[in-house]
């Protein structure tokens, strides 16, 4: 009697086991698919500070900003409900560039604060960094109407102001979120499909180009590519920080 259980046995245990192990290795697909795709919930270990700042770098920065606020350059005075200069830390090692100020933006006078903005504010916390850590601002400090892109002469007149706010800031890297963003900076048609994943120049500041977050909400499964873009992005602070 034993001895006819004995096999029967073993091909249970060995049966349960291999269930256990398919679904622990299940367990842990999805929560790498859901750090990745979804969330932004894991985030990577916290990065060492900012470089200091001064009071002359802020008020530098405010009295750009206070100039800013009175600009008449280009038609979009007439139809913005506020200027929305920039955010962030006045001497951040990052500094994320958007095309131009939304509905909200608009409304409230302060970059990505929509549901694009809450999204940028997850990934920003999967750095293992705050808003306050770094610096958000946009091409154009005015919005479109009708969120269309920006004109050529609309990008002439404002593009001085934003390199005027990172020659005062001095960040290690910018990303650049989105197409039309990274197409302005960097001067070039090539896809942003092309151009994320590496890093390239902008003013003699490295440059990653990257989705925007806007299109994450329409595509999800972007949200992949653009994790592994900041990713480097905190590799070449890193790397940085030990040379």
């Amino acid at each position: 009697m034993t001895e006819s259980l004995l096999p029967s046995s073993s091909d249970e245990i060995q049966e349960k086991l291999l269930s256990l192990v398919k679904t622990i290795k299940g367990q842990v697909l999805n929560a790498e698919n859901l750090y990745v795709e979804v969330d932004w919930k894991k985030p990577m270990p916290a990065q060492k500070k900012n470089k200091p700042v001064t009071r002359n770098h802020e008020e530098q920065l405010s009295s750009l900003g206070k100039d800013v606020a009175g600009c008449t350059r280009c038609s979009l005075a007439g139809t913005r409900k506020n200027i929305v200069f920039g955010d962030g830390n006045a001497r951040a090692n990052i500094v994320f560039v958007g095309e131009a100020p939304g509905a909200d933006e608009d409304e409230q006078g302060l970059p990505f604060v929509g549901r694009a903005g809450q999204l940028l504010t997850n990934i920003i916390k999967a750095m293992g960094l705050e808003r306050k850590d770094v610096y958000i601002c946009n091409i154009l400090k005015c919005r479109p109407p009708g969120n269309r892109n920006p004109l050529p002469d609309e990008i002439r007149l404002c593009e001085p102001y934003l390199k005027q706010q990172l020659q005062l800031i001095s960040p290690r890297i910018i990303c650049a979120l989105g197409a039309f963003a990274a197409k302005t900076l960097l001067k070039t048609e090539t896809p942003i499909t092309a151009l994320r994943g590496r890093f390239h120049t902008y003013d003699g500041i490295k440059l990653m180009p990257t989705y925007h977050p806007a299109y994450l909400l329409r595509n999800p499964s972007a949200k992949k590519q653009v994790w592994e873009d900041v990713q480097l992005i905190m590799k070449e602070i890193e790397q940085s920080d030990r040379s």
